[in-house]
């Protein structure tokens, strides 16, 4: 694998011409925050001098810009636009639903010892309500779905969990665990934000409840962006949240008060949106997916797969070394004797971006980077 010469890959190239930031950077850090591609910077600086030079004017024209990103949403999950909420970031679509559901003393919600805290504090901070959180112990991210279903009762009433592990990279089987979820009467709620956009999900396959991710990951798009998926069956289910003009039906009638939701997941949007924000998120959207989310995540596992090659010829210790379906585009590794956060200082003086997460370094390339970014990563680490 590692004699692959990538930077050749045809996809690759489209996608690389449009990030500037690899005139600086061999940028390996998009399960943090993402550098933005070019369509999506401009769709941004477009919306930036209509909002200067037209004022409100075109407001009406943005509207419908905003329900293009949603049904735009809709297709990369396959669901339908009327399931799909715009959320300022992956932390508020999950407190719409652990703080709208119906929850009863003595519930309890399941979720990983080692989930990323945007998916663990919103369930702890139910305990004045009665419910409890039970956390499952993983090994290295990888999850035995047999504890998954012994720490399951009949009062669970959801189980939340993130699609790809943040520290490791481990890709979880969703349908496994909505088997589960769904067999012990429980709701499957997903943090897919280190998978959506480079991996490929179809919620009419993998029978999900909620979906939610942030844009400024792996969909590079930028931060306070993204997108919560529910199902239709639970819109009534959740006490919605948040509410306000924008959740009505005569949403711009505003001398008619009349608490008239819509029908839709649209009914939690609540205010004004960040339009800057979902103008950009909305490019990043429609430019992976006319490249083909298919194509992308074939690309990023091999960028991966060479990674793990060209670290381990290095003496490094990988740990995300995960049967192909769970594999995802993080890895993560060790270098014997060297302080991660020191590793990671010295890396960023030579122009390569990585994390430090769990007392391991992470990197995390995307589509766009190949092998004279890995090269540089070995160079800049030293080894």
């Amino acid at each position: 694998m590692s004699g692959r010469p990538l930077e050749h890959d045809g996809l690759a190239s489209d996608l690389r011409r449009q990030m500037p930031v690899v005139r600086k950077w061999a940028y390996l850090d998009h399960a943090a925050v993402c550098p933005l591609p070019s369509p999506v910077a401009a769709a941004m600086q477009q919306w930036i001098l209509e909002a200067s030079n037209e004022g409100d004017t075109v407001w009406v024209r943005w509207s419908r810009r905003v329900e293009q990103i949603r049904e735009a949403l809709s297709r990369l999950v396959n669901a339908s636009p009327e399931e799909i909420a715009l959320v300022a970031n992956t932390t508020m679509g999950i407190h719409w639903v652990a703080e709208g559901y119906p929850w009863q003393p003595g519930d309890n919600v399941v979720t990983l010892q080692d989930e990323f805290p945007s998916n663990i504090y919103p369930w702890l901070n139910l305990a004045s309500r009665g419910v409890t959180l039970r956390r499952v112990a993983t090994r290295h991210g990888q999850l035995d779905l047999d504890r998954l279903e012994d720490a399951c009762d009949n009062r669970t009433r959801m189980v939340t969990i993130s699609w790809v592990g943040y520290t490791t990279g481990y890709r979880h089987d969703l349908a496994g665990v909505a088997d589960i979820a769904h067999r012990r009467g429980a709701l499957l709620m997903v943090d897919a934000i280190q998978g959506l956009g480079v991996l490929p999900i179809d919620v009419q396959r993998v029978p999900v409840d909620f979906l939610v991710a942030d844009g400024h990951k792996w969909l590079l798009g930028p931060e306070g962006a993204g997108v919560l998926y529910m199902r239709r069956e639970h819109l009534d289910r959740l006490r919605p949240l948040g509410v306000g003009w924008n959740s009505v039906v005569q949403q711009l009638q505003f001398d008619h008060v009349s608490l008239d939701l819509k029908s839709t997941a649209a009914r939690y949007e609540g205010g004004s949106y960040n339009m800057a924000g979902f103008m950009g998120f909305g490019a990043a959207v429609e430019w992976l997916t006319q490249h083909g989310i298919d194509r992308i995540s074939q690309r990023v596992l091999s960028v991966a797969e060479l990674a793990i090659a060209l670290l381990e010829e290095a003496g490094a210790l990988v740990v995300s070394r995960w049967p192909d379906e769970h594999r995802s585009g993080i890895v993560a590794f060790e270098l014997a004797g060297r302080d991660p956060a020191q590793v990671r200082r010295q890396c960023a003086d030579r122009g390569v971006a990585l994390s430090s997460r769990a007392g391991r370094l992470r990197i995390s390339p995307h589509a766009y980077c190949g092998r004279q970014d890995l090269e540089r990563l070995i160079a800049a680490l030293g080894v």
